[in-house]
C-alpha cells in the first residue's frame, strides 16, 4: 500500500468496495422485484377485468330472471313473493345513555361501538335473536347490490395487521384475503352481495362503516320503524337510509 502511495496511485479501502458490490447486489434484487410485480399486476388485471364482467353478466341475469317471474306472477292472477334474504345491513341509532350491560354486550359483538356505525351480517337465528334484544338502538334492513357497492366503494376500509386502512388499492385486498380466492373489490363485494363461503373472512376484513348522520335528519328514535320512527327492521326500506347516510 505504502508503495501504491509513493507511486501517486489512489487506493479504494476494503471496506468501500464490500459496501459497492452489496449496493449492486440490492440494486439487482431490487430490479428483479420490480419486474416480477409488474408481470404479476399485469396477469392480475386480466383476471380481475374477467371477473368484473362475470359477476356484471350474473347481476343483470339474476335482475332480468326477477323480472320475468313478476311478469308471469301478474299474468297469473298472482304476486311474485322475493326470496328470503340472505345479507342485512345494521345501523346503530342511538347513543350509550341509560344502556343496560347485556345491551352493550351485544352490541359490542355486532361491531357497533358508536352511534352511526354500519355493518353487514348473515341472516340466521343467532343474529335475529341477538338483533331483537338490541332492536331500540338499531336499524337494519335488507341491502340491495347498490347500496353494498356505494358503501364498500365510498366508505370502505379494511383491518390488515389490527390497522383501519382505506381501499384504495386492490393489493390491500390481495394481501389479507387472496388465501380465500378474493383479489379485488369486485369480489369482496360479490361475496359480501351473494353471501358466499367465505362470507365470515371477508365482513370480518372490512371495518365498521362510519356513517354520517343522516341527511334530513331522523323522525323518532324510541319509536319502531313501524309506528312512524327509525328503530327496528325497515327491510327494503334501509336502502333509502343508507342513501341519506353514504
Amino acid at each position: 500500500m505504502a508503495e501504491a502511495q509513493a507511486k501517486g496511485v489512489s487506493v479504494v479501502p476494503e471496506s468501500v468496495l464490500k459496501k459497492q458490490k452489496r449496493n449492486e447486489e440490492w440494486a439487482m434484487k431490487k430490479k428483479v422485484e420490480i419486474a416480477a410485480l409488474k408481470k404479476k399486476n399485469a396477469e392480475n388485471r386480466k383476471v380481475i377485468y374477467n371477473r368484473a364482467k362475470q359477476y356484471a353478466k350474473e347481476y343483470e341475469e339474476q335482475q332480468k330472471e326477477l323480472i320475468k317471474l313478476k311478469r308471469e306472477a301478474r299474468l297469473k292472477g298472482g304476486f311474485y313473493v322475493n326470496p328470503e334474504a340472505k345479507l342485512l345491513f345494521i345501523i346503530r341509532i342511538r347513543g350509550i345513555n341509560a344502556i343496560d350491560p347485556k345491551t352493550r354486550k351485544i352490541l359490542q359483538l355486532l361491531r357497533l361501538r358508536q352511534i352511526f356505525n354500519g355493518v353487514f351480517l348473515k341472516v340466521n337465528k343467532a343474529t335475529l335473536n341477538m338483533l331483537h334484544r338490541v332492536e331500540p338502538y338499531v336499524t337494519y334492513g335488507f341491502p340491495n347490490l347498490k347500496s353494498v357497492k356505494e358503501l364498500i366503494y365510498k366508505r370502505g376500509y379494511g383491518k390488515l395487521n389490527h390497522r383501519r386502512i382505506a381501499l384504495t388499492d386492490n393489493s390491500i385486498i390481495e394481501q389479507a384475503l387472496g388465501k380465500y380466492g378474493i383479489i379485488c373489490i369486485e369480489d369482496l363485494i360479490h361475496e359480501i352481495m351473494t353471501v358466499g363461503p367465505h362470507f365470515k373472512e371477508a365482513n370480518n376484513f372490512l371495518w365498521p362503516f362510519k356513517l354520517k348522520a343522516p341527511l334530513g335528519g331522523l323522525k323518532k328514535k324510541r319509536n319502531h320503524y313501524v309506528e312512524g320512527g327509525d328503530a327496528g327492521n325497515r327491510e327494503d326500506y334501509i336502502n333509502e337510509l343508507i342513501r341519506r347516510m353514504n
